[in-house]
């Protein structure tokens, strides 16, 4: 499971739908509708928040959002914009680790994506978090 601190933006047609699945997994998880992932690392920045449940439905609004500027069909019906709005922080390391990650993925995948990223200056995070200076989080594997 990898819930993107990254702008869904940057993401290929791959990245993007697995990502939906995987945040509605995560709520899921966090609404304790499933036995799975429950002690998944990545879900506890949501926890810590102390309004889990509300994040990542704000974190799902934002994808769907997307996905209609990008002509999906993802059903309205999966979202709750029943939340209360928060703002989560994500140190500029972390952004920057999975920038990094996101471009290995894309080289093979889609490579006009990559050689498009391989150039921004300017990383954003999705529109849930804000990023802080500091390192990556424990849960990556930094090769």
């Amino acid at each position: 499971m990898r819930i993107w601190s990254l702008h869904p933006e940057y993401l290929d047609a791959k990245g993007f739908v697995a990502l939906w699945r995987e945040a509605l997994l995560a709520r899921h998880v966090l609404e304790g509708r499933t036995k799975g992932y429950k002690n998944h690392p990545q879900l506890d920045r949501f926890k810590r928040s102390g309004k889990a449940v509300d994040c990542i439905n704000q974190y799902l609004a934002a994808v769907y959002e997307i996905s209609l500027e990008r002509g999906y069909k993802f059903n309205r019906e999966k979202l709750n914009p029943d939340f209360v709005p928060a703002v989560l922080t994500v140190t500029d390391r972390q952004i920057e680790f999975e920038m990094q990650h996101l471009l290995k993925k894309l080289e093979t995948r889609d490579p006009v994506r990559f050689e498009k990223l391989s150039h921004i200056s300017k990383i954003d995070a999705h529109p849930l978090f804000r990023i802080i200076e500091g390192d990556t989080e424990d849960w990556e594997k930094i090769d």
